[in-house]
């Protein structure tokens, strides 16, 4: 099942399909479902993973200790946000 995604879910979506090796399309992640625990399933490995890629891909830092991470991880859609807003200009 495809859920509508914006462009930046859409990317975000196919960084964390091809960062972590997730046996799903891009496409089928919910925006507004979990990432971790229950919705995607993400452990603190895989979070902590996708913090890499985002600060090699995007230019800036997703630090363990953000006490935001909570909101920042809460799912794809507030995860995409965070990136949009924080990200380096192109």
């Amino acid at each position: 099942m495809a859920f509508a995604q914006t462009d930046p879910q859409r990317e975000v979506a196919t960084l964390l399909v091809e960062a972590l090796n997730l046996d799903v399309a891009p496409e089928t992640i919910d925006p507004g479902a979990p990432l971790y625990g229950e919705g995607l399933g993400l452990d603190s490995i895989d979070i902590l993973e996708v913090a890499l890629v985002v600060s090699q891909r995007y230019g800036f830092q997703l630090r363990s200790d953000d006490e935001d991470n909570v909101r920042i991880f809460k799912s794809l859609a507030s995860l995409a946000d965070h990136i949009a807003a924080n990200r380096e200009p192109k």
